[in-house]
This record gives C-alpha cells, sequence and structure tokens, in this order.
C-alpha cells in the first residue's frame, strides 16, 4: 500500500502532536515530507526531536515564503495547519488551490470574512478539510451523546455549561500569541470552539442566535493596579520582578520551552513568556454566551480563565430528566509537560436524574492518551484506519466552521451590544 505523504506548517507547541504520530504509531502507512514555518530554528528542533525522540530521519525544512515551492517539490497529500490561529485561512486554502487535502487544529479560522474564504475554496476545489476536534473522542463526552441519542432524558431544551480554566493553563493565553485577540479571536473562539463544538455534537443541532457579555477583568495591568499590584515586568525570562510571581513562566528551567521558543527568539522575536499583567492584552477572561439553536434548545455558557481549579459542569435538561456532569482535569503549560497530560482528568462523575426515578451514576470508560484518553481516537481517524461509528466523530470544515461562529457570533454580540444571527456572518 502506497504511504500518504504529510506535510507540516507551523511547528510551535501543537505540531508534535501530529508529527510525532506520524512518526511513531502510523509510520507504516504515512511518510512525513517537510516543515514549514517563520522559524529556522524551530523547524531545527522539531527535525533534532524527530531524529532523538522518534528515531526518525530529519526531513526537508522551508521558509514560510516558500510554501508553494515545498508543495511543488515534496507532493505531499495532505497538509498539516499547526500554524498561528489568523493564518490558518492562508494555508488551508493555498495547500487546497495547489492540490492537496489538509487537517487543521482548531480553531479553523478566526472571524467570518476569513470562514467565507475557507469554505469558498472547499467548494471551488473539491479538496478535503478536516479540524482536529479531539473532545469528541473523550470517553466521557461521548458517552453524553450516546444518551441523549438514545433518549435517556427525552428531547434536550436547555444546557447549562460551565468552564473552567485555571491559574497555570488559563493563564497561559495571556502570555503569548493568543493575548492579541486579531491572532486568536480571543477564548471565544480559541478555547471555546471546543466547547461548543461538544454542543454541536452533543446535541446534533446547529446554533441560530447568540448573545455575549464579557471583559477583561482579571488578567492585565489595569486590572491589577486595581488590586493594588505596584511591581511589574514586561516578560519573565532575565527579570528580577518575576522570579517569585506564581504567574511568571520561566523557560529556562523547561528544556522543551527552552528549545521550542526562548532560543528560537533571535528569528523572529517572539516572547512566550510575557507577563499576564502587563499592557496589550486584547482579549477577554470572563465571558457569558447565551445560545438558541436551530431545535429551540438554548444553552447558557460561561468560560473564566483564573479558576481554583480546571474542568467543566453540563448540565441537560429534558423532557424525561436531566444529566450532569462534572469533570476535573489536570491543569498544563502548552508545549511545557507531558503531552498525556493534556487534558487528563483526575475526577468525573456522570449521572442522570430520571424526572420520575431515582438518579443513577453512569460508568465511564477509562482510556489511555492524551485529552482525557480521546487523542488516540483522533489520530487513527487522522492517519490510521477509522473504525465505524455511529457518533461520527469525524469533524468536517462544516463541523469546524459552526463551532467558530457561535464564538465568532459572540464576539460581534461583544462589541455591539445585541444578539446576532449565525446568517448573517456565513450563510451555511
Amino acid at each position: 500500500m502506497k504511504r500518504k505523504k504529510y506535510a507540516l506548517v507551523g511547528t510551535g507547541g501543537r505540531a508534535e502532536f501530529f508529527y510525532g504520530a506520524l512518526a511513531s504509531a502510523f509510520r507504516d502507512q504515512s511518510e512525513l515530507v517537510a516543515f514549514c514555518d517563520i522559524n529556522r530554528v524551530r523547524m531545527e528542533y522539531a527535525n533534532r526531536l524527530l531524529q532523538t525522540k522518534y528515531e526518525h530521519p530529519p526531513i526537508a525544512a522551508y521558509p514560510a515564503d516558500e510554501f508553494d515551492a515545498m508543495i511543488e517539490r515534496e507532493k505531499p497529500d495532505t497538509v498539516i495547519v499547526t500554524s498561528i490561529d489568523r493564518t490558518h485561512h492562508t494555508y488551508i486554502i493555498r495547500a487546497m488551490e495547489l492540490g492537496c487535502d489538509v487537517i487543521s487544529e482548531k480553531p479553523m479560522t478566526v472571524d467570518e470574512e476569513k470562514c467565507k474564504q475557507i469554505i469558498d475554496a472547499v467548494n471551488r476545489t473539491g479538496r478535503k478539510l478536516r479540524v482536529t476536534f479531539n473532545y469528541r473522542y473523550a470517553p466521557h463526552n461521548t458517552k453524553i451523546r450516546e444518551l441523549i441519542m438514545d433518549g435517556t432524558i427525552g428531547e434536550v431544551n436547555a444546557v447549562h455549561f460551565e468552564w473552567l480554566l485555571d491559574t497555570l493553563h488559563g493563564a497561559d493565553y495571556f502570555r503569548r500569541w493568543h493575548r492579541d485577540k486579531r491572532n486568536s479571536g480571543g477564548l471565544l473562539v480559541h478555547k471555546a470552539t471546543h466547547h461548543f463544538d461538544l454542543v454541536n455534537f452533543w446535541l446534533g443541532t446547529k446554533p441560530e442566535t447568540v448573545f455575549g457579555m464579557g471583559g477583561l477583568r482579571f488578567y492585565g495591568r489595569e486590572n491589577a493596579e486595581r488590586r493594588g499590584v505596584t511591581n511589574f515586568y514586561q516578560r519573565a525570562h532575565g527579570s528580577e520582578a518575576a522570579k517569585n510571581d506564581p504567574f511568571a513562566l520561566h523557560m529556562e528551567t523547561n528544556g522543551h520551552l527552552k528549545a521550542l521558543y526562548l532560543d528560537a527568539e533571535k528569528e523572529d522575536g517572539y516572547q512566550r513568556d510575557q507577563s499576564v499583567f502587563g499592557d496589550g492584552i486584547s482579549i477577554e477572561d470572563t465571558l457569558g454566551v447565551m445560545v438558541r439553536y436551530e431545535d429551540k434548545t438554548v444553552l447558557t455558557y460561561s468560560l473564566n480563565a483564573y479558576m481554583p481549579w480546571e474542568g467543566f459542569n453540563v448540565a441537560f435538561n429534558g423532557s424525561k430528566g436531566r444529566i450532569e456532569l462534572k469533570v476535573v482535569e489536570r491543569a498544563y503549560v502548552n508545549a511545557g509537560g507531558k503531552k498525556e497530560d493534556e487534558g487528563a482528568t483526575s475526577y468525573k462523575q456522570l449521572t442522570v436524574y430520571p424526572m420520575f426515578g431515582h438518579a443513577y451514576d453512569v460508568p465511564i470508560e477509562e482510556r489511555a492518551g492524551g485529552h482525557g484518553g480521546g487523542d488516540p481516537i483522533l489520530l487513527n481517524d487522522l492517519f490510521g484506519v477509522p473504525e465505524q461509528d455511529r457518533f461520527n466523530r469525524a469533524a468536517s470544515h462544516i463541523d469546524g466552521a459552526v463551532s467558530i461562529l457561535t464564538g465568532i457570533a459572540g464576539n460581534v454580540s461583544l462589541r455591539s451590544g445585541r444578539p446576532v444571527r449565525i446568517d448573517e456572518l456565513v450563510k451555511l
């Protein structure tokens, strides 16, 4: 069987999830042929990891302005896009125009105009675009889909979904490029795309109208000053003031972060360890959203990025009862620890409350691997031989669009103060 060829664009913290799998578990089916990035040092480090960690030979490395040349010379079947969010559409569209299928890290893109451009390119080129929603594959999330599909609580009328990011993981979005909303779309797009996709997946419906409120209430210099902070710094590296700050990230103490970012700064000036209480933060840390879906279900959603524990509470109110799920996750810093710690859970409880009957807990399968055991199944779906799946967890470009459009509509609502209909933004 001919091995499929893959090229990867963007060798930052999320990239190894994909190229590591291609270089190990799926090596017989796949051929990793090239890296592409704006940062030469970071590509060199990715090639060192291929050799030392995965015993894989180094592959070709192309600067970002030679993307077309990479496609022409290496002839990949599929391009994997793990670059900064605001550039996803550039590489997705160009790869499809050059005859490649695409796998994109979430979010698919950051605003409605770029979303329209991607959908147009899919229709125009006929190429396939997959978006990697690994949360769908976590056993506890799949079990919710199963309970709802099987009519356990009848017709779902309302969902309450509360997501908590703690002061390790949540703070991390305010240290790096995500803090600039132009780059990430804010947490309503970059992070909540996972959560809005889960609701779409669980309910089997699409959002219709979105209303959002929120702001920057904890992070940022002005909020710190309001709480009486007087000692500030621009970044942690080399700063005396950062030494005793529990919010500081010290990259020099973590070999992976040092090689991936600190040693690569000389190439593009990107600082991975900026102060979460500095200036220039344009994303929100406190968010509340209401969504009405096409089937008339109503979602109330909240996201807070400075909590003492990480995880979520979700409840479904139906015509025959209620489902509640609480998940406590192990906190982590992106690219700063073991992959299996990403989204790993330390506590899960799933309870069904029948309308006329006794409440009961539902057992949840425990699986090995990152993101609550879902990552290995997702990777097999992407690179292996997918198993038959009654839950249809594999996410298309339409799934990618519908999830981000909830957050994008939320951002429009934040700016305008009014409810926003999805079809005002993009007609799917």
